[in-house]
Order: C-alpha cells, then sequence, then structure tokens
C-alpha cells in the first residue's frame, strides 16, 4: 500500500489557470458536457460502426482482418434493439451481392424511428431483408419465436460457399428464442424470470437460457454449417464477452447438466422447476453444444462497437472544448452509491486547494472491487488528476474525467427513474459544499440508449448547487432516493432543465459518465 500510496506525494499547490482558451468558451458548462455525451453515442450510431468495421473492395469485403468473396452469395440474420440500422448499412454497401435476410427487432420500433427522422437507419421495404417485431416489452414472445425460426430455417440451407453476416446487439436474446423440445416458451421464461428474482447473475442467467437453447451458445453457427458465419456485434455488456451478448448464438459453449442444476439448486429452483426443463438439462451431456466448424475458422466474431468505441470519441470532443480527457474506465458497475461515493473521492485530486491525504487514496482502491475498476485504473486516474492540479499553473485546460458501464439500484420504492438519474442526484449530494460551475464542477450520465429506465430521460445532469436548489423549491430529496423516483425528482426540479433527453439514439453500449473540473476551483464549505 506504501507504494501506491507514494504516487500522490504532496506538492505545492499552484493557482489553476488555462493553458488556451476553449474553442467553445463561449459554452456553458452544462452545453459542453452535454456535447461530449452526445459525441459518444454518435460514435457507436448503428450505420457508423458498420461502415467503420466493414470495407467493400470491388467483388470482396474485408471485415476484421479477413477478406471474403461476393458472388451473389451474401445471407444476412440479426437480432437486437440497433441492428436495423446495422442491417440498412449492409444493405447499402452489399445489397447487389445479397441473397436474402430475416431480422428480428423490438415490436413497433419501425414506426418509432419513421417518427423520429431516423429512416434512414431503416433497410429498403420491399427488398431482399425481411423485418419482424416482436418480444413486447422486451420479453420473448410468440412473434420473436417465429423470426428465430425463420432464422434457423435460413441458417439450414446454407452451403460451403455461402457467407452468412449475422448481426448482434443489445436485446438480442430476447428476440431469438428457441426453446430445446420439449420446454415451451413459457416454461422458459419462467425459469430465468425465477432466477433473476433470486439474484442470479447475468452469467448464470445466459448459462441456463443457453442450455434450454436451439440457437443460443453457438447453436445459430452449428446450423449454418459448412457456410463461413462472420458476426459483426455491437457489445451492451462490460468487458464485451462474446459468450453473453445475445447468449452468443455465434459463439461455441460447453453445457454441463452439474453446472445448471447447481445454478438451479444455488436458487432454491430446483424442485419447482417444470419436468420437461429437468429432462433436456439432464440429457445434455458436454459435447452437445461443442462442434468442431467452430475451430475450423467457420466463424468469426467481431466486436464492432462498444462503451470504449463511445469513450474514445468523447475523450476526442472533449479535448476539441478545451479539456484534458482521462479516461477511468468503460467497466463500472455495482450499486450507485458506491460509484457517486467513488466520483467524489477522485474530485479531490481533480480539484481540492490542498493535497488529499493519503487516506483518500486508500478509500478509493478499497471501491475498486465495490465498482468494478483494477486498483491499476484507479492509481492511474488519481496520479493523473492529481498531476493535472498541480500543474495548472503552467497553463494546463481543465479536466473531463471519462467513464462508462452499467451501474446498478437497489430497489427500495415504487417511483419512476432510473439507474443513471440517481446517480446524478447522489452525485449531487456527494459534492453539496463545493462552487457552482464554472467554477465548480458539473455532471452527466446517460444511457446511450436514450432511455434510462421506464421514463423518455436518457439520464440527467447535475452539479454542487442540486441540494440548495432542491430546497429552495421544497423537493425532499431523501423521500426521492427512497421511492427510487428521481425521474419525477428532476422533473419537478427547475422545469426539467437538468434532465438529458436525446430522443431514440438507435444504439446501445450502456452508460457514459461525464466529469468536467474547471481551471479554477474552490471549497465554500
Amino acid at each position: 500500500m506504501a507504494r501506491v500510496l507514494s504516487l500522490f506525494r504532496p506538492q505545492p499547490v499552484l493557482a489553476l489557470v488555462s493553458r488556451y482558451k476553449p474553442a467553445s468558451c463561449n459554452m456553458s458548462m452544462d452545453s459542453r458536457v452535454r456535447e461530449v455525451f452526445a459525441a459518444a453515442v454518435e460514435a457507436v450510431q448503428p450505420d457508423a460502426v458498420v461502415r467503420q468495421s466493414v470495407e467493400r473492395k470491388d467483388d470482396s469485403v474485408a471485415i476484421g482482418g479477413r477478406r471474403f468473396t461476393l458472388k451473389h452469395n451474401l445471407h444476412l440474420v440479426g437480432f437486437g434493439k440497433a441492428v436495423l440500422g446495422m442491417a440498412a448499412e449492409v444493405e447499402r454497401m452489399m445489397g447487389d451481392h445479397l441473397v436474402d435476410g430475416v431480422i428480428s427487432v423490438p415490436h413497433g420500433i419501425q414506426q418509432t424511428m419513421r417518427q423520429h427522422g431516423k429512416s434512414h437507419l431503416l433497410p429498403k421495404e420491399n427488398g431482399q431483408i425481411e423485418v419482424m417485431e416482436g418480444a413486447k416489452h422486451n420479453l420473448p414472445d410468440e412473434d420473436a419465436l417465429r423470426a428465430a425460426e425463420k432464422i434457423k430455417q435460413l441458417a439450414k440451407r446454407l452451403t460451403e460457399k455461402d457467407l452468412l453476416l449475422v448481426l448482434i446487439s443489445g436485446g438480442g436474446s430476447a428476440l431469438l428464442p428457441a426453446p430445446l423440445p420439449p420446454v415451451s416458451l413459457q416454461e422458459k421464461l419462467d425459469v430465468t424470470r425465477r432466477l433473476a428474482a433470486a439474484g442470479a447473475t447475468i452469467q448464470e442467467l445466459n448459462t441456463v437460457r443457453r442450455a434450454l437453447s436451439v440457437l443460443k451458445g453457438g447453436g445459430l453457427a452449428k446450423y449454418a454449417h459448412p457456410a463461413q458465419v462472420v458476426a459483426l456485434i455491437l457489445s451492451d455488456v462490460i468487458g464485451d464477452p462474446l459468450d453473453l451478448i445475445a447468449s452468443g448464438p455465434t459463439v461455441r459453449s460447453e453445457v454441463w447438466p452439474e453446472e445448471i442444476l447447481s445454478i438451479l439448486e444455488r436458487y432454491k429452483l430446483l424442485h419447482c422447476i417444470p419436468t420437461s426443463v429437468k429432462d433436456v438439462i439432464q440429457r445434455q451431456s458436454r459435447k452437445d453444444n461443442v462442434d468442431e466448424s467452430d475451430t475450423a475458422g467457420h466463424v468469426q466474431n467481431v466486436v464492432i462497437g462498444s462503451n470504449s468505441t463511445a469513450l474514445e470519441r468523447a475523450r476526442l470532443r472533449a479535448r476539441e472544448l478545451g479539456f484534458h480527457p482521462v479516461v477511468l474506465s468503460p467497466g463500472v458497475c455495482g450499486d450507485v452509491r458506491s460509484v457517486s461515493k467513488l466520483y467524489g473521492l477522485l474530485t479531490l485530486f481533480a480539484c481540492s486547494p490542498e493535497e488529499p491525504p493519503a487516506e483518500v487514496a486508500a478509500e478509493v482502491l478499497a471501491l475498486g472491487p465495490e465498482v468494478g475498476v483494477a486498483s491499476w485504473d484507479l492509481c492511474r486516474t488519481m496520479r493523473e488528476l492529481g498531476e493535472r492540479r498541480r500543474a495548472a499553473a503552467g497553463g494546463l485546460a481543465a479536466t473531463c474525467l471519462l467513464a462508462g458501464g452499467e451501474p446498478t439500484v437497489e430497489l427500495t420504492g415504487k417511483g419512476r427513474g432510473g439507474r443513471n438519474q440517481e446517480l446524478a442526484l447522489r452525485v449531487g449530494l456527494e459534492w453539496r459544499g463545493l462552487e457552482l460551475p464554472p467554477n465548480g464542477p458539473i455532471f452527466l450520465s446517460g444511457g446511450t440508449d436514450g432511455q434510462d429506465g421506464p421514463t423518455e430521460a436518457a439520464g440527467a445532469v447535475t452539479d454542487a448547487g442540486l441540494y440548495a436548489e432542491a430546497q429552495a423549491q421544497g423537493l425532499d430529496i431523501e423521500k426521492f432516493l427512497i421511492n427510487n423516483d428521481s425521474y419525477t425528482f428532476f422533473s419537478s426540479l427547475s422545469s426539467g432543465k437538468h434532465l438529458l433527453v436525446p430522443g431514440l439514439t438507435c444504439t446501445n453500449v450502456m452508460d457514459v459518465h461525464v466529469l468536467l473540473f474547471p481551471s479554477t476551483f474552490s471549497n465554500k464549505g
């Protein structure tokens, strides 16, 4: 620990001034923090990530370092909330070689996209790609089941001369339900619901889903053999694990009956699952879902967009706006209470008029396991924030701290809100007593899909004046937090000006957090 804490040796406190005038110095801190978020979302637009990852040259296409011949042999399937835009771009780039396609997308999404001026992200009407809507309320249903069956049948028809392009994005699991007979869709849904309610992890849920599915866990790739399969993946999972994104339909998996039964037993569900589910689990063996076609080079999985992609573009935009960007991590998770505490502590390294004591660094490192951030990343971030603060007298710019991921909220009430709005609310409380922008920090937390919980907002923007502002308007922050009612709070506060409402984004790579620290700072307390 002594070696780690030595990274934060006290240095003379220097005056904080800016080396150069930001290009957008006439913009408020609020406008700039929203600009950084908008750049992050723009970077992971579904058509853009396909365009940047796929190179068409004459009658061939290069993807992920490999080149494939196009000879009227291209087939396309897809499932997820962002695959419409991905499919539209594939159609524009390679439509002359596209034989057929089926994509499974959320119920009502095409109409919604047209209403929001996003028609350019829709495949051609009466074209080669059949669009099937389903999974109303983000739950597998009969419509999604029919789409999954069509996708399976398309894959089964392919030969060694064919190229199957598989488009995958967040929400894909609910849009590709194909339970192993005799398990019914409702039975499979009941099992996963019970597991989720009991507190099972996403890894455990996906392990059970794969065991009960025809297409997940590499099943789709097996049906497509001997065709060449290339999956283009827009990741909405921390760390971009291929087997977890949409439950890995193109990723070989090993199913161990003992592991599945152990998970069900762990959550005391073994006695209440249907007989059909028990039968399917017990008759599986390890070799059932292991297929040598995967290892023979017939399947290529390429992550073409992720939270890291969004943070990189946000980093560039922050620099354009006159900030020195520091990226903490794209994998922030854990309870929003812990995450807000972390950001409150890191603010001391960026803005405190005095060097934070060593105990603060130790507290930051202790939070690491709770928020999913490695000690190395925390040490690097504290060191860089501290260096920026100490060297500001030399003319360095203000600082922008960036992070991403998917924190969680403990539900204690029945209000309307989401993790981003609650995180913003809690960070505002952590900053109570600091200066207001432009002399104090500002924070934004937003979901890149444009929707935070069952609300029209993606998140919220907050600063150190939140508590006093709420008090002046008769709003009791603690009551709103207890009721998980952050959306109602921000809607009521100052006519909703703190809300982040970008509208339909047509993408999803989890959340983006932006903290702007000014080049001048003081603590009112």
